[in-house]
């Protein structure tokens, strides 16, 4: 049975860890009772001195009982609670007035049908669910752990250390985060980003917990243990967004908790208050009936539960394109961005530096230079260090290390202070530089030893490979009023990557604090902003954004935990897709709506003129909730891109 307004209202769904498909005898007893109600009702017409009243009452009263016992029990025991404004009580007082005038077959109806209306509820929320549980289903419960020896143990994940090695054979899944010892993997990474393609990683490459390995065993180094890896983060926020409501369902969960208890005193009404207008021309038993189906009609579960069915339904749809919600909620705030700003590095580019070129002053020479800068640059776990360690690897060591945020390094290597960075940190620190090199379309990094200027390393970054498709996919949206991007690059390489992707606006040479300021003043205009980006120096900007958009993949730890939006597949495209499934939801809530409220209020109005009997009110009440229940489930099937 549904949870559905046990409260007055309906409950949060929550993730069971151990879904099952419905078992064929819960649809037994409600099929069986529909042949015997089909039954009653052609024996009453064909063999009417037969089936007498008492015989009537007897046949539809066992019937009843079998169909209904469990509803009537519910409604016993919330009753005792002191919960007496809820469906079942609705339900249970509704069909015993029904015997109580004699219309025994509408009583077993009202009741079976309802009965009928919670299996097809039960059936679309299992299905909801699991879409969501293959997700969670994903997690390894044994690994294979190699020791110094060579030997091989099995372990559970949660008991491998941190830099253990494990091994995975063709076929079986990763258990953990780590990076590749073997010389080349092929794993299949649906499950965590929804991209069907085989994914290839080379020996030091990172792998991901939930993947898996198609082709040969390989070997990783564990980087993370069991309950910090990329996947066991996922699931956490799966989970915690089910409990996270968006207004729309909080709405309705407000309003059945004040509905319920009117409709029903509604009802009591209609029976009693005709009495002192009509006098005797006042028939109980019409008016009775009147508020019976006044009562059937009134159950507000075609709202409570579709509604957050349709939310459910919507972030499994998220999930399955590799785009995980936080919360419902956002699904909703989704359909109101009207601004979409954007980081550069990691989020339109693929975040994967390479030297270019190392210019240097006359006397100073190349290799020893670059040997003091890399010393500095391998404290750092940005894109631009690591390009930079990867083209000179050194041996030296860099002591009283300062990252000055959103400008560069500063250390001493070798008895000499090191330097490097971009234009703004070698004017923090008074040292004059070569100013032509601004004008490059590459990112410059300055180098200066002592507090004198020693030359440049060009460093590029390459676009993504839907980067374009994003830009012009968000351009498509009516909802968008501006694209834009901004970054602490310099203005010339930014402009030039904005003029390549087609993007309304692009500020370049920005620290932390200025993206900051600037989606600050966007909000104060009035802008809804969807901000996305993956670094740390993101954080702050996902934060105070009305929805902050991760990149999951390449994206650092404080990027994911703030944002509101993560995106696995770190393909910028999903942000068009995001909303896309955003205002899908929506429609699909807003449709149940009003078909509920539209059907209910023009019945409850029929009804309490008598011009509607109570197999209309049946058929209203649950063809309406079963209508809008399908209506919800079918955004899991929804293609969105």
């Amino acid at each position: 049975m549904s949870e559905c307004c046990e409260n007055g209202a309906c409950g949060t769904i929550a993730v069971d860890p151990n879904i099952e498909a419905m078992p064929v005898r819960a649809y037994l007893k409600p099929f069986i009772g529909l042949i015997f109600l089909l039954g009653g009702i052609a024996l009453d017409f064909f063999d009417a001195a037969f089936f007498t009243p008492a015989v009537a009452l007897f046949y539809f009263g066992v019937l009843y009982l079998a169909v209904g016992k469990e509803v009537l029990l519910r409604a016993k025991a919330l009753v005792l609670q002191g919960n007496i404004y809820n469906e079942f009580t609705l339900m249970s007082v509704a069909t015993l007035g029904a015997f109580a005038i004699g219309s025994y077959a509408e009583g077993v109806a009202v009741m079976l049908f309802y009965i009928i209306g919670e299996l097809f509820q039960e059936h679309a929320l299992t299905r909801a669910k699991q879409s969501i549980q293959a997700l969670l289903s994903i997690q390894v419960e044994a690994v294979s752990v190699v020791g110094a020896d060579g030997g091989v143990t099995v372990e559970h994940p949660k008991e491998v250390e941190l830099g253990a090695v494990i091994r995975v054979k063709a076929g079986e899944k990763v258990a953990l985060d780590g990076t590749l010892r073997s010389e080349v993997a092929t794993l299949n990474t649906a499950a965590l980003t929804g991209e069907s393609k085989p994914d290839t990683k080379h020996k030091g490459e990172h792998l991901y917990a939930g993947s898996i390995n198609l082709e040969r065993p390989i070997e990783l180094k564990v980087t993370a243990v069991y309950n910090n890896t990329k996947l066991s983060k996922i699931l956490q926020l799966v989970q915690e967004a089910v409990a996270k409501k968006a207004k729309t369902e909080l709405l309705i969960s407000r309003l059945a908790k004040v509905y319920t208890p009117i409709v029903f005193w509604l009802a009591v009404a209609l029976a009693v208050l005709p009495y002192p207008v009509l006098g005797a021309e006042y028939i109980f038993a019409d008016w009775f009936e009147r508020a019976l189906i006044f009562l059937v009609i009134s159950c507000p579960c075609a709202l409570v539960i579709s509604i957050p069915l349709g939310y459910f339904g919507g972030i499994g749809a998220a999930s399955h394109h590799g785009i995980l919600f936080k919360g419902s909620n956002y699904l909703d705030a989704m359909t109101h961005v009207n601004t979409v700003v954007m980081d550069k590095t990691g989020t339109l580019t693929q975040g994967i530096f390479e030297v270019h070129d190392v210019i240097t002053v006359e006397g100073v020479e190349q290799k020893s230079l670059l040997r003091l800068v890399s010393a500095l640059e391998s404290h750092s776990t940005h894109p631009v260090a690591k390009a930079i360690v990867s083209y000179a690897p050194s041996s030296l060591h860099a002591v009283e290390v300062e990252e000055i945020s959103g400008h560069g390094m500063r250390g001493m290597v070798e008895g000499n202070e090191v330097v490097v960075g971009n234009a703004k940190l070698l004017e923090l620190y008074g040292i004059d530089y070569d100013t032509a090199q601004l004008t490059q379309d590459k990112t410059v990094i300055f180098m200066a030893i002592g507090g004198h200027y020693v030359g440049c390393i060009t460093i590029a970054d390459t676009i993504k490979e839907d980067a374009v498709f994003a830009v012009k996919a968000l351009h498509k949206l009516p909802e968008i009023d501006e694209v834009m991007m901004l970054s602490g690059d310099k203005q010339s390489v930014v402009e030039g990557i904005a003029r390549t992707l087609g993007i309304d606006r692009a500020i370049g040479d920005l620290l932390p604090e200025e993206k900051f300021d600037i989606v600050e003043q966007l909000k104060a205009e009035g802008k809804t902003v969807a901000f996305v980006g993956d670094g740390i120096n993101d954080a702050p900007v996902i934060t105070l954004s009305d929805v902050g958009i991760a990149m999951g993949g390449l994206g650092s730890d404080a990027a994911i935990e703030t944002a509101d939006v993560v995106i696995q597949t770190d393909q910028p495209s999903k942000i068009a897709t995001a909303i896309a499934i955003g205002k899908a939801t929506k429609r699909v809530i807003w449709q149940n709506i009003t078909l509920a409220f539209g059907v209910k209020i023009a019945v409850l109005i029929a009804g309490a003129f008598g011009l509607a009997t109570m197999w209309e009110a049946v058929i209203a009440d649950v063809g309406v909730a079963v209508v809008a229940i399908m209506n919800s489930a079918r955004i899991g099937k929804m293609r969105f891109s």
